[in-house]
C-alpha cells in the first residue's frame, strides 16, 4: 500500500535577525508562499505551521493550507508534531511520512523531498535527511556548518559542528583529499509514529554538548537515513540573504 505523505512548513514570525522573514517579498510573492508552491508539486497535502497571526491570515488569505501551534515550543520538531496531530483531527485523515521542510527555504528542489520520502521504503528507516558535499576546509571547519557521517547504506552514525572524520597524519589542507565530507542539510521527513515518540523524549548527553537534537534520536537509537545531493539550496536568515535571494535570478 502506497504511503500517505504530507509535508508541514514552520513558520514563525519572530527572529532575531530577521523579524517577519516569512512574510518577505520574493518578485511578487512571499517567502512562504514560495516554500508552498515548491512543495505542492509532490503533494496535495500541505500545511504551514505558524503560532503568529499574521502569517496565518496571510497564508489563509491565499487559500494555502495552514495551522496554528503553541508558541512556546522548544524545536521545530515539537511545533510539526503538534501541527500534525492536530492536522489528522481536523481532516479525520492519517499519515504515515512527515516532511518538514523550513519556511526560509524557497530553494529547494522537489526532487530533494522525494528523495525524503523514498527513504521510508525501506521499513526500518524512523526519520530521513540530506547531506551535500563538502569541498572546502572552511566549511568543514565552521561549527555552524553541521557535519555528517553514515555508512555506505546511508545510516547516520554521527553529527558533529566539528570536523569529522578527523584525518590523522594529514595536512588539513589536504583532508578532502584522502576522503569524503559530508554537510547537513536541515530538511527531515518522520514516519510518524516516530514523531510522536521523539518528541516525548528527554533532551540527551550529546545533544546538550553540540547543541543538535538528532543526536537525542541517535542516542535513542532510531535510525536516520541519509539521502545526498549536490544541492544545498539557500536558507534565508538575514536581510542580506534575501538580497543574494533577489539577485539570484531564481524567480
Amino acid at each position: 500500500m502506497r504511503m500517505k505523505s504530507i509535508i508541514i512548513i514552520p513558520a514563525r514570525f519572530a527572529s532575531t535577525r530577521f523579524p517577519g522573514k516569512p512574510l518577505a517579498d520574493i518578485h511578487g510573492k512571499s517567502m512562504i508562499m514560495r516554500v508552498v508552491e515548491r512543495a505542492s508539486k509532490v503533494t496535495k497535502d500541505v500545511w504551514v505551521a505558524t503560532d503568529d497571526d499574521r502569517i496565518y491570515q496571510h497564508v489563509d488569505n491565499l487559500g494555502a493550507n495552514v495551522v496554528m501551534t503553541r508558541k512556546d515550543h522548544p524545536s521545530g520538531t515539537d511545533r510539526i508534531a503538534e501541527a500534525l496531530q492536530k492536522i489528522e483531527t481536523q481532516s479525520g485523515t492519517t499519515f504515515d511520512v512527515v516532511i518538514n521542510i523550513q519556511g526560509d527555504e524557497p530553494f529547494i528542489l522537489t526532487e530533494q523531498v522525494e528523495q525524503l520520502i523514498e527513504s521510508f521504503n525501506d521499513k526500518n528507516v524512523d526519520i530521513a535527511t540530506l547531506a551535500n558535499p563538502l569541498s572546502s576546509i572552511d566549511s568543514i571547519e565552521d561549527p555552524n556548518q553541521v557535519k555528517v557521517i553514515f555508512t555506505p547504506k546511508g545510516r547516520a552514525i554521527y553529527f558533529s559542528r566539528s570536523p569529522i572524520p578527523f584525518v590523522r597524519g594529514v595536512d588539513k589542507a589536504e583532508w578532502t583529499t584522502k576522503t569524503s565530507f559530508w554537510g547537513h542539510i536541515g530538511m527531515y521527513g518522520y514516519r510518524a509514529d516516530a514523531l510522536r515518540t521523539i518528541t516525548q523524549l528527554a533532551p540527551s548527553s550529546l545533544e546538550l554538548c553540540e547543541s543538535l537534537e538528532q543526536l537525542r534520536w541517535l542516542e535513542n537509537d532510531y535510525h536516520i537515513h541519509v539521502s545526498t545531493t549536490n544541492h544545498k539550496g539557500m536558507g534565508i536568515d538575514t536581510p542580506e540573504d534575501l538580497k543574494r535571494a533577489l539577485e539570484s535570478g531564481e524567480f
